[in-house]
């Protein structure tokens, strides 16, 4: 349901409508949000699922229509043995769109789904009225002897390792999240949990994440080749908002996106605005209540910006 912006909203979002959509040669299942005028489309990281934007969702409220995709290898959607990498995910989203004839959108990617929101706009940049990248997009520099692969590989290991491991029902899957640091539990609520839920695969006491390690690899790898993410980042034509978390994957560590790392983005899109989230991590930027409420809100003033429908 997609409504004029002239309308009156007359109605509340409780809960996304759920269904599958053909991408370029796989299927793929998707969240939607109604909403009013042009749509916005939500990419989700390496080893999420379009749950990522449930909270975003929510407080958009009816505000604009949100579509998102489970990407390839991740949720519910087919899990091929390949291809992968940012292209491929575009060329998905771009297929998805399209069976949807979904015109020009708002592109929001989180973490890895930044980059290939970028893709996307580089590929199909008549699909792209513009591009939000959240706490993602941009490889830093790393020390001189450092090999990213290894890097990554680190900063990640947790994530990785939980792919392979079973879990014997959803509620320790959760109850494991709750002791850790990412998700205070100031920003724990609802959204968190049915990202949680949706993650986990299978049966009781045999439980796993449905993310294919296969396929988080196989990306994971792509973010090493900094020169080539630098150059797509320096194709891209479309109006662009950088949202970034005050903190790193847990309170207190520092943020993912520092500064210096600003300026490299800023030296490829000089006009690119940019948003700082206080108090959210790289996780509750989207899923916690103050990083969706902020997000929601930057969402609606960039889409009206870039579409005025």
């Amino acid at each position: 349901m997609i409504l004029s912006c002239q309308q009156q909203v007359s109605f509340k979002v409780t809960s996304e409508a759920r269904g599958r959509v053909s991408g370029d040669g796989v299927e793929l299942a998707f969240g939607y949000w109604p909403g009013c005028g042009a749509p916005v489309v939500g990419i989700h990281g390496l080893t999420a699922s379009y749950l990522t934007f449930a909270g975003i969702g929510a407080r958009l409220a009816g505000r604009r229509s949100l579509f998102a995709v489970d990407l390839r290898g991740r949720g519910d959607s087919e899990k091929p043995d390949g291809p992968y990498g940012m292209t491929q995910h575009a060329r998905d989203v771009a297929a998805a769109m399209r069976a949807l004839g979904l015109g020009p959108s708002i592109i929001a990617g989180h973490s890895m789904g930044a980059f290939v929101a970028t893709a996307l706009a580089v590929e199909a940049p008549e699909l792209v009225a513009g591009l939000i990248m959240i706490d993602g997009g941009y490889v830093p520099d790393l020390p001189v002897g450092v090999d990213p692969e290894q890097a990554l590989d680190k900063l990640l290991e947790q994530r990785i390792t939980q792919l392979r491991q079973y879990y014997p029902s959803r509620e320790f899957y959760r109850e494991f999240w709750r002791s850790q640091p990412h998700f205070p539990s100031i920003d724990w609520g609802p959204w968190v949990e049915a990202f949680l839920d949706y993650e986990l695969g299978g049966e009781p006491p045999r439980m796993q994440p449905k993310a294919s390690e296969k396929a988080v690899r196989a990306d994971l790898a792509e973010g090493t080749r900094k020169a080539e993410i630098r150059a797509r980042l320096c194709e891209v034509r479309v109006p662009t908002l950088l949202v970034r978390a005050e903190a790193g994957l847990a309170p207190g560590q520092p943020p993912l996106f520092p500064y210096p790392v600003v300026k490299q983005i800023r030296d490829c899109l000089p006009e690119i605005e940019e948003q700082v989230i206080p108090g959210a991590t790289h996780y509750t930027i989207t899923l916690g209540d103050r990083g969706a409420s902020r997000v929601a809100d930057l969402i609606d003033d960039f889409a009206r910006r870039c579409s005025p429908t």
